[in-house]
């Protein structure tokens, strides 16, 4: 039987980046589910696979790697390298240095720029995906957004764009809006490894906050489940980490989509060739942030149904397939055994 090395953070070794109840490790709303259908699938096709720490790299057939490793493959692991390129250039640049691709017998890609069927494989990012969704419609809140504070230098980030809603929110509409998140009601330090280490002693960060940092009104704490609390929510803000990546989609827009919240999108340039325009309102579609709001109080129950409707009809479709766990597993999966029973 094949062995595969599956190269994770320290934090999911011992198989828990595949555990199927995810108990072990406080993952929310089954983010973890991709990678167990991924272990089973490998299973079911007669592989061994586990952790880099159970299946020792140097011990194994094939050596799967979740984002470009710090460490290379040498040049004679090459032909059973294979790397699973997760992450955004926004947060692993490295993922997309072309010069390091050579180390890899075949990349993993979610870009629709890189993938060619033969060196880049297409992935997409995948959930499992539900036959139906809530569709209540007598809400009692209008708008919301569920994501970390974070922040970035990247010339196409849109972290500074969702803090830029949550600002017109809270100038204009308070009472129709509420943020949600870890990092918005602490001052985190930012720039050299140095000095950001000052973030791991709770005084001075606690310190810092009082004299320094912003302050958010409609922040509303931390969630345990981003489905139970957007299920309270007509509309969520869902902006991806990076702007006009094409194939870039990630649970956002799914994690709106799974709690009967329409989503109001912005960042894949091409999400259209993925997901019909009527499931989610658009943010290009409006030049001011007066406008989307206008645009979605004032929208009727029949119109909001329509778009609860639209949403239920793509998760059943042929169209959702590429964002199932399933398919994400299997393009792993056969794209590895193809070439080695090549």
């Amino acid at each position: 039987m094949k062995k595969v090395s599956f190269v994770v953070d320290s934090y999911f070794q011992d198989n828990l980046i595949f555990d199927k109840e995810q108990n072990k490790v406080p993952i929310r709303d089954n983010a973890l589910d991709k990678y167990y259908k991924l272990y089973e699938t490998f299973k079911e096709a007669g592989f061994d696979i586990a952790t880099d720490d159970i299946n020792p790299i140097e011990r194994s057939d094939i050596v799967i790697y979740t984002d470009m490793p710090k460490k290379l493959p040498s040049e004679d692991m090459v032909a059973k390298s294979f790397l699973i390129m997760m992450e955004s250039p926004l947060v692993r640049p490295e993922n997309l240095d072309l010069k390091k691709h050579r180390y890899f017998h075949k990349v993993f890609t979610w870009s629709d720029l890189l993938a060619d069927g033969q060196n880049y494989l297409k992935f997409s990012y995948a959930f499992t995906i539900p036959t139906s969704i809530p569709k209540k419609l007598d809400k009692e809140h209008l708008c919301c957004l569920i994501v970390g504070n974070k922040s970035s230098t990247h010339p196409d980030e849109l972290y500074s764009e969702r803090r830029a809603v949550v600002r017109w929110f809270e100038q204009h509409h308070p009472e129709e809006f509420s943020l949600f998140g870890t990092g918005w009601d602490e001052y985190t330090f930012r720039g050299p490894k140095l000095i950001r280490a000052f973030n791991r002693i709770p005084f001075v960060k606690q310190s810092m906050q009082r004299l320094f940092g912003d302050v958010y009104p409609s922040y509303r704490g931390r969630v345990s489940s981003k489905n139970v609390t957007m299920q309270d929510y007509r509309f969520a803000i869902a902006y991806e980490n990076i702007k006009d990546q094409e194939g870039y989609i990630t649970e956002k827009v799914f994690d709106a989509f799974f709690a009967g919240c329409v989503p109001i999108y912005l960042g894949a340039n091409n999400i259209t060739d993925y997901i019909p325009k009527r499931c989610f309102v658009d943010k290009k579609d409006f030049e001011t942030y007066e406008a989307l709001y206008t645009f979605i109080s004032t929208m009727e129950k029949q119109r909001y149904l329509e778009y609860l409707d639209a949403i239920e009809v793509f998760l059943n479709s042929a169209a959702a397939d590429p964002f199932r766990v399933e398919s994400f597993a299997k393009t792993i999966v056969d794209g590895v055994r193809k070439e080695k029973e090549g």
